[in-house]
């Protein structure tokens, strides 16, 4: 999917004690004008944080977004997407755990050896029996 920003506006407010989260000392609105393939859309995002506005100015808060995204991108829709594992089966003791475990490591190795497209990466090792342990010895 093709995005393109356009448009970020922020606003924050400070919050006072005895709000349903203990901690929350901001909340933030962020509403950002998104193009996706010639239409625009507002998309509007909250924000709770127990960081206060010394330790997390709108800009910082708009860096956390961001960052969050970079991760969902990187970690999650890999996860979800490449390896299906919403509809993973295993679901007995401690194996969800050690499952999770094994794909992120998976994921990360991978990473490390300069690998971005993991699809194309797990492809890539299915081939030969000696790639994925070659990998595993050089990570």
């Amino acid at each position: 999917m093709y995005r393109t920003y356009w448009e970020l506006k922020m606003h924050v407010a400070g919050v006072a004690a005895g709000t349903a989260f203990d901690d929350t000392a901001q909340v933030a609105q962020l509403r950002r004008t998104v193009t996706k393939a010639g239409k625009k859309t507002v998309e509007v995002v909250y924000v709770i944080t127990s960081a206060d506005a010394a330790a997390a100015d709108p800009a910082t808060l708009a860096a956390w977004v961001q960052g969050h995204w970079t991760v969902e991108n990187r970690l999650h829709w890999v996860r979800d997407v490449t390896f299906d594992e919403d509809r993973s089966q295993s679901a007995v003791g401690a194996c969800p755990q050690v499952m999770a475990a094994i794909r992120n490591t998976v994921i990360a190795v991978l990473r490390r050896n300069a690998w971005t497209s993991i699809a194309r990466a797990l492809r890539h090792h299915t081939h030969d029996l000696d790639r994925p342990v070659h990998t595993l010895l050089t990570a």
